[in-house]
Parts: C-alpha cells; sequence; structure tokens
C-alpha cells in the first residue's frame, strides 16, 4: 500500500474525522470563541479529513456514491482560502452534527476494502 492508496486517504478522513469529534466531546459552541487552541484543532483536523476526501479517485468517489464527495472538498476550499472569515457556527455544526455520520460510513468503507 502506497502512501497515494485511496485505502489510506479513506482512513485518514475516518482518523482526523473521529479526532475532531473527540476533541469538541464535552465542549460547547461558546468554547470555540474562549478557545483559540479548540478553533484551531478543530478547523485543522476537518481541513485534513477534507484534503484527503479531495485526493480519493474519482473511481473510489464513484464506488461510495453516499458520501458527500463536492461538499467536502468545497469545504476544504473555503476553510484554506477564507481562513479569515471562517463561520464558527457553521463549523461547530459539522463537527457536532455531519461528522458522525460521516465517520459511520467511513468506518464501514474501511472495514469493507481489501
Amino acid at each position: 500500500m502506497t502512501r497515494h492508496d485511496d485505502g489510506v486517504r479513506l482512513r485518514h478522513m475516518l482518523d482526523h474525522a473521529r479526532e475532531a469529534v473527540q476533541l469538541a466531546h464535552g465542549k460547547t459552541r461558546e468554547d470555540l470563541n474562549t478557545e483559540r487552541t479548540l478553533e484551531l484543532a478543530l478547523t485543522r483536523l476537518v481541513e485534513i479529513a477534507d484534503e484527503a476526501a479531495a485526493r480519493v479517485s474519482s473511481a473510489s468517489q464513484q464506488r461510495y456514491p453516499r458520501l458527500p464527495w463536492p461538499e467536502m472538498v468545497g469545504l476544504r476550499n473555503r476553510l484554506i482560502h477564507g481562513y479569515d472569515a471562517v463561520d464558527l457556527d457553521i463549523l461547530w455544526d459539522i463537527v457536532r452534527d455531519d461528522l458522525p455520520p460521516l465517520i459511520d460510513e467511513l468506518e464501514v468503507i474501511v472495514n469493507e476494502r481489501p
């Protein structure tokens, strides 16, 4: 397995999404306003997960259509290029509401891959 293997990229997506959810556990939305390291860490973890998604081959993206590929790649671009205008409400909602079901899907995908 090479560094550029889709299996590795899917595992990176899973690992970083899990870490973001774990980091947010027990925190509140208000904590993002007062804990700069939390804001930076969650932003970076989501960026990495979505960058890995952007690097998954088209064939694998088509094989797993239940994942929101365009949204993940778009979010990555927004976080990287719009670094000065990250909406913390949206970031919080993504980490709390969108990542847990994504993690569930990724766990199935990673476990079914050879």
